[in-house]
C-alpha cells in the first residue's frame, strides 16, 4: 500500500480512537491548584503544581479565592459561584469540561479574574491509557526535528553551490523570492478582505481578562527578528530548531561562497556536502516510512486530550481563517500554478499528497520538508538543483498560510477589543500596516507548530492592542496551524513547480510512470 493511504487511514483511526478515548474514559478536570480552606472564608491556593495549567496561567500561591467564574463575559451563560472553602472550590472545578476556561477572582484583588484552562488530571483513568500513544508521538516528533537542521544545512549549501555562476544564483534567488513575497502578500490580504467583510469580532462573548502570560515575548521588535537573522554563535543556532532564519543565512553564505574558492576547494567542499545530504535522505527515507504510526499515535494523544469548550465562541473566527486557507489554496494558488508554470493544479497536488498529509499531522513546514524534497523531485519531476534551493528557504520563509492567519487573528481580536473600547478600533491605515507587519512576521516565524502564534504578539504588542488576546486563541490554534501548514507547504511545492517551469524544466513529465507504476 502506498505511502499517502496508509497516512489517511492512520488519520482516519487516529481520529476514531481519540474520540473514544474522550467520550469513553473517565477524566477528572485538573489546573494543578490545591486549594484548603481560608481562615475568613474563601479557599486558599497551597501550592501549584509544575508544568500545570495554573503554573502557566502565573498564579501564585498564597492567595485567597473570592469567587470562581465560567463563561466570564456572556450576558446568557455566565455563573459566577462565590467560593466559602475547599470543598466549593473543587465543587465548581468537578463541573467544568476539558479545555474550558475558569476564571478565578482572589480577594482583595482589583484586577479582572484570572482564566485558567481546564485539562485532564495527570493521575486519571484516560491519561493512564493516553500515556503510551503520548509516548510514541513524542519519538516520532522527535525524529522529525532531528532530521530539520542538517537537512536544511546540507540541501540549501548544495543547492547554492550547484547553482554555478553567481548570475545563474541571482536569477534563481530572484524569481523564487518574488514568487514567496507574492504569494505570502496575496494570502495576507485575502486574510484582510475576509476578516472585514465577515467581521467574526463583532458581538463576540471572550471573556477575555488580562494576563502577563505573554508580556515578555510581546516586547520583541520586527528590529530583534531582523537582528536575530544573523547568527552571532552559528553552533548555537546548530542546537536551537526555533533559529532557522540563522541556519538558512550561514547555509546561504556557505553555499554562496564555495563558489567563490579555488577549484580544488570548491569541489572538495561541493562533494563533502552533497555526500550528507544523500546520507539524510536515506535516513529521512526511514524515518518517513514510521510516519503512519507517529500520525495514528500523534492524533489519538491531541483528540483524547483536547476539549472543545472553547470552540463555539471562537466558531465564527474558525470559519473565517478556514475560508481564507481554502480560497487562497484551491483558487490562487492554482491560477498562478496553471497561468505561470504552465502545468495542471489538480495533476500537481495528486502528486504532493504525501507531503500535504504530512503537514497536516505534523503542523511543521520544517519537519514536512524531507517528504517534501521526496514528493517533488521523485513524484513532480523537478530537478534537484531547484528543489535543493527553492524547498528550504520555503519551508522557513515562504509562510501564507501564516501570514494569512495573523492578518485575521490580530483584526478579529481588535474587533472584539473595539467592542468593549471604541478607542481600540483599527483605521484602514492600521489595517494595511496590520498586513505589511503580517508578511515580515510570517517570514520570521520558525517553521514549527504554532509559531505563527508568537509572531501575532509582536504585531499586537507594535499596534498597542492587549496582547493577552492570543492566549485565548490557543484553544482553537491546533486545528487551524494544521491546516494553515498544508497551505504553507503546498505554496512551497508549487513554488518549486513555478520555478522549475521559468527555467526550461518539465514538471510532470514523469509523473504518469511515478504515481501509477505499470507493469512492463
Amino acid at each position: 500500500m502506498k505511502l499517502h493511504w496508509q497516512i489517511v487511514i492512520a488519520l482516519v483511526l487516529g481520529a476514531i480512537v481519540g474520540g473514544l478515548f474522550q467520550t469513553q474514559l473517565e477524566a477528572d478536570p485538573y489546573i494543578g491548584v490545591k486549594f484548603v480552606d481560608a481562615p475568613g472564608g474563601g479557599a486558599l491556593v497551597e501550592s501549584i503544581a509544575d508544568g500545570s495549567p495554573a503554573a502557566k496561567a502565573q498564579l501564585a500561591t498564597g492567595g485567597t479565592v473570592a469567587a470562581l467564574v465560567r463563561h466570564n463575559g456572556d450576558p446568557e451563560l455566565e455563573e459566577r459561584v462565590t467560593i466559602g472553602g475547599a470543598a466549593d472550590a473543587a465543587a465548581v472545578l468537578a463541573s467544568m469540561d476539558m479545555g474550558e476556561a475558569l476564571w478565578i477572582e482572589f480577594v482583595d484583588d482589583a484586577r479582572q479574574p484570572r482564566p485558567v484552562t481546564v485539562t485532564l488530571a495527570p493521575d486519571s483513568q484516560r491519561a493512564g491509557w493516553i500515556k503510551p500513544f503520548a509516548f510514541i508521538a513524542e519519538i516520532f516528533l522527535s525524529l522529525l526535528k532531528m532530521l530539520i537542521v542538517p537537512v536544511i544545512l546540507t540541501s540549501i549549501i548544495t543547492g547554492v553551490a550547484n547553482v554555478g555562476s553567481g548570475r545563474d544564483l541571482r536569477r534563481l534567488g530572484t524569481k523564487t523570492f518574488a514568487y514567496y513575497l507574492t504569494t505570502s502578500l496575496l494570502a495576507a490580504v485575502l486574510g484582510l478582505t475576509l476578516v472585514n467583510l465577515i467581521r467574526p469580532g463583532d458581538g463576540a462573548m471572550l471573556g477575555l481578562a488580562p494576563s502577563n502570560s505573554f508580556e515578555e515575548v510581546a516586547k520583541q521588535s520586527f528590529w530583534d527578528i531582523l537582528l536575530r537573522m544573523v547568527p552571532p554563535n552559528i553552533f548555537a543556532a546548530f542546537s536551537d530548531n526555533a533559529q532557522m532564519l540563522q541556519v538558512i543565512v550561514f547555509a546561504l553564505f556557505f553555499g554562496f561562497f564555495i563558489t567563490r574558492a579555488a577549484p580544488v576547494h570548491r569541489e572538495r567542499m561541493s562533494s563533502f556536502f552533497e555526500s550528507a545530504f544523500e546520507v539524510m535522505m536515506e535516513m529521512a527515507k526511514f524515518i518517513l516510512g514510521l510516519i503512519p504510526y507517529g500520525v495514528f499515535a500523534l492524533l489519538v494523544k491531541v483528540l483524547a486530550e483536547t476539549g472543545f469548550a472553547l470552540f463555539k465562541p471562537l466558531g465564527l473566527y474558525m470559519v473565517t481563517v478556514a475560508a481564507a486557507l481554502l480560497i487562497h489554496a484551491l483558487v490562487t494558488l492554482p491560477i498562478i500554478v496553471r497561468v505561470v508554470g504552465g502545468l495542471s493544479p489538480l495533476r500537481w497536488a495528486k502528486a504532493m499528497g504525501p507531503a500535504l498529509m504530512t503537514a497536516f499531522s505534523t503542523s511543521s513546514s520544517s519537519m514536512t520538508l524531507p517528504v517534501t524534497l521526496e514528493s517533488v523531485e521523485k513524484r513532480g519531476g523537478v530537478s534537484n538543483r531547484v528543489t535543493s534551493f527553492v524547498l528550504p528557504l520555503g519551508a522557513t520563509i515562504n509562510m501564507d498560510g501564516t501570514a494569512l492567519y495573523e492578518c485575521i487573528g490580530v483584526i478579529f481580536l481588535a474587533q472584539y477589543y473595539a467592542g468593549i473600547d471604541p478607542a481600540l478600533t483599527l483605521t484602514l491605515t492600521d489595517q494595511v500596516l496590520v498586513v505589511m507587519m503580517a508578511l515580515m512576521a510570517s517570514v520570521g516565524a520558525a517553521g514549527i507548530p504554532s509559531a505563527g502564534l508568537v509572531m501575532m504578539l509582536t504585531i499586537l504588542s507594535a499596534l498597542g492592542l492587549p496582547v493577552e488576546g492570543a492566549a485565548l486563541l490557543l484553544a482553537v490554534d491546533r486545528p487551524l496551524d494544521m491546516m494553515r501548514t498544508v497551505v504553507n507547504v503546498w505554496s512551497d511545492s508549487c513554488g518549486a513547480a513555478v520555478v522549475a517551469s521559468t527555467e526550461n524544466e518539465r514538471p510532470l513529465a514523469l509523473t504518469t510512470s511515478i504515481i501509477e507504476p505499470r507493469d512492463t
